[in-house]
């Protein structure tokens, strides 16, 4: 597949460059919207401000509801899809800038970010026209201390590479709530149980099992995210948990709170 850089100047959208290194672009994407697969020869840290999508790089699949950004270093492929209405607020920082923090080393992989309220408020107030340049310079610096302590993996399914642990990998994510048996997944990709269980542990660090429940759960983000009026007892239902306190259980080995608190509805 041919990766294709997108210039910064060809993305259409509100455009604001800082003269120092930085460029700050306001897009509004429907859902459905797909950006395919590019890179920049920017960094960036992709916000959507309202709405929800989620973003794929070779290295996985992270789900990016409001509360989420997702930090993609300079020349990486990823592509975003857009899953709920999305207001999106995008940095770029050129290599120059970064190399001139002294966080950057920890810059150098993808991740997801924790939006905390000052975040939110500092990547808001980029984009409010003040055009005042040392205070744009200085809501950078806190944004970036910001990313310091905000890395956050609860949203994260890794892709595994290996092309037959791939193709199991795809039929799960195809339908994440279905009762996936790895004996039945080995037979459909061409490969043992063993062999499969040991490409899901060495490729994504995760068992098979443990890989099938992030999915799951990354599916009940993604509806908790998308569908204001689902309940908890329903979505435990669809998922296919046998009550709500087996969800709460599972959702909090994954994300470290119950699916009413992640859903900020406590």
């Amino acid at each position: 597949m041919n990766i294709a850089e997108k210039p910064i100047a060809a993305i259409i959208g509100r455009l604001t460059s800082t003269g120092d290194g930085i460029h700050m672009i306001a897009n509004s994407y429907k859902k459905g919207f797909r950006i395919h697969t590019h890179m920049h020869r920017e960094a960036q840290l992709v916000y959507a401000a309202k709405g929800t999508m989620q973003v794929t790089t070779p290295k996985g699949r992270w789900l990016v509801p409001p509360d989420r950004a997702v930090w993609v270093p300079a020349l990486s492929e990823h592509a975003i899809d857009v899953l709920a209405d999305i207001e999106m607020r995008t940095l770029y920082f050129e290599l120059d800038w970064l190399q001139r923090e002294a966080r950057s080393h920890s810059l150098e992989a993808e991740f997801v970010v924790r939006v905390s309220p000052l975040l939110h408020q500092t990547i808001l107030a980029l984009f409010d026209d003040r055009g005042d340049r040392e205070r744009t310079a200085l809501l950078l610096r806190l944004a970036m201390m910001e990313l310091d302590q905000a890395e956050d993996s609860a949203t994260f399914i890794p892709l595994p590479r290996e092309p037959r642990c791939r193709r199991a990998a795809d039929i799960v994510l195809a339908d994440p709530t279905g009762d996936h048996e790895i004996e039945t997944l080995a037979g459909e990709v061409g490969t043992s149980v063993r062999t499969l269980s040991r490409l899901f542990s060495a490729e994504t660090q995760l068992s098979f099992k443990s890989w099938c429940q992030r999915a799951r759960i990354a599916a009940a983000i993604e509806k908790l995210s998308t569908e204001a009026s689902v309940s908890v007892k329903q979505l435990a239902s669809d998922l296919g948990y046998a009550s709500v306190p087996a969800f709460s259980h599972a959702f909090r080995q994954v994300t470290g709170k119950t699916p009413t608190e992640f859903a900020g509805k406590e």
